[in-house]
């Protein structure tokens, strides 16, 4: 019997949170049950909530309130909310008949149910694990911080949930994109900065609004991929509202004004001058603008992973990179801030 390769395997787990199931490099028979979990639960789009929960802590840590073993908690936290999410949308989507063989959900990676990889059962178990880690850590911050943790908590199930798992959803109203920004925006980074030190911040609320624009970018290239099918299935999202054309107008100018918003606020003096560095990320910007303006080709190019989504791919790259350098940025000015630094600094933050 041949022994598995774990550092394939490794490279395996790792490339789940890069990207897509590519089936053209390996069978899905052939993957290691925790391969199959990762990329069927879509780990590659967990990266939002991990970035959005360490520009928190930057945040914390630029207050002179950093602690380190909270900073984890709230990482886990976030990102096991998300997990969650993931999961049960793809539980309903698949139980009502949604997810079908033609859907985009089961064409560009591995889908939980429909796949065999998850029984209805263990899908719900991990939901309740994941659930359970991420409450019980909000509940220990609601002891530290008080009840304000919660109500931050709360109206994130509430948008979380009321997304795709409610009688009627807020992605049937057209309002899912909208949630996703204020999800993964002021509820996460506010309310992560909220978490760690008890505080309102007006700094922590300016620096999501950025953030949170590039996840609803994300969101609304990816419904804007599956369109047609979300139109035969009555899901009213804001691109079959808005039309094709405003779709893209309104997914570009979300990309453009998350720049623009971060060189705002430098100018007001609300965040240090390094979170300019996000501009290193422009060109890739100005390329996902052009891809969102122009129209979808009809087949993938040659080695394309994760179609049938196109825009979506562009509008997730753009907000990564964008997220990392953002979290660079901050963490320099904090940290110069910190070591005494900050006649380096040309704009300081207050």
């Amino acid at each position: 019997m041949q022994r598995p390769n774990h550092n394939n395997i490794l490279i395996t787990w790792i490339n789940a949170f890069r990207g897509f199931y590519n089936p053209k490099c390996q069978k899905i028979e052939d993957l290691d049950f925790v391969s199959k979990v990762l990329f069927s639960m879509r780990s590659v789009i967990l990266v939002i909530s991990f970035q959005a929960a360490v520009i928190a802590c930057i945040l914390s840590y630029a207050g002179g309130m950093f602690a380190p073993v909270y900073s984890v908690l709230l990482i886990v936290g976030l990102v096991s909310a998300h997990t969650a999410s993931n999961l049960t949308n793809d539980y309903f989507g698949y139980t009502r008949n949604y997810d079908t063989l033609e859907s985009p959900r089961r064409r560009y990676t591995i889908h939980p149910l429909a796949s065999g990889v998850l029984s209805r059962l263990q899908v719900k178990i991990l939901v309740a694990f994941f659930l359970a880690v991420g409450l019980s850590i909000a509940l220990f911050f609601t002891y530290l911080h008080g009840i304000g943790v919660l109500a931050f908590v709360l109206a994130g199930i509430i948008l979380m949930v009321s997304y795709d798992a409610t009688p009627v959803t807020l992605k049937q109203l057209g309002l899912g994109e909208m949630a996703a920004f204020i999800v993964w925006g002021p509820l996460m980074i506010e309310g992560g900065f909220y978490a760690l030190t008890g505080q309102l911040s007006l700094m922590a609320f300016l620096v999501s609004i950025p953030y949170g624009l590039g996840v609803m970018s994300i969101l609304l290239g990816k419904h804007l991929d599956q369109m047609a099918f979300d139109r035969s299935k009555k899901q009213n999202t804001l691109p079959v509202i808005l039309g094709t054309d405003r779709a893209k107008l309104l997914s570009s100018a979300l990309i453009i004004f998350m720049y623009l918003l971060v060189l705002v606020f430098v100018a007001l003096r609300e965040i240090t001058a390094f979170a300019l560095l996000v501009f290193i990320n422009l060109p890739r910007a100005v390329r996902a603008v052009n891809v969102f303006l122009s129209p979808k080709p009809k087949v993938p190019p040659k080695g394309y992973v994760g179609w049938p989504l196109w825009y979506h791919r562009y509008g997730l790259f753009n907000n990564r990179n964008f997220g990392w350098l953002f979290i660079i940025g901050l963490l320099t000015g904090a940290a110069l801030g910190h070591f005494g630094y900050s006649f380096l600094l040309c704009i300081c933050a207050r």
